[in-house]
């Protein structure tokens, strides 16, 4: 079902942005090309009907995001967690202090290699 909500919501969002663009903000739009004096529709009934045309496209966005926003899949609580959670949970916090060792290495009774010399070649 949500499937079909989104697929309708891609239709509508296309169809909204073609009317919208077929319009004219000063009256012409699609008007201007039926000057002709056979028409059927008038200049005034091609601007009211994309008007109607984008008020009842906007209300059906609105209806379908509403409607959609209640069919989104969700998952079984409790039994996966998201992957932003597991992150989160996961993640290292970069202000914590390091925790360094407090005592001493034991000493140990081997005495540090010295080089020896090669007979003062340089």
């Amino acid at each position: 079902m949500y499937t079909l909500i989104t697929v309708l919501l891609f239709i509508i969002c296309i169809l909204l942005v073609l009317i919208v663009l077929v319009q004219n903000s000063k009256g012409g739009g699609l008007a201007s090309n039926f000057q002709s004096t056979g028409q059927v529709m008038g200049v005034r009934k091609t601007n009211d009907f994309l008007e109607k045309g984008t008020w009842a496209l906007a209300g059906a966005l609105l209806f379908l995001s509403v409607i959609g926003a209640g069919f989104i899949p969700r998952q079984q609580e409790g039994v996966d967690q998201s992957r932003v959670q597991q992150q989160i949970e996961t993640t290292v916090d970069p202000t914590q202090v390091p925790t360094f060792p407090t005592t001493p290495p034991p000493a140990t009774n081997e005495t540090p290699a010295t080089p020896e010399s090669d007979g003062g070649e340089n």
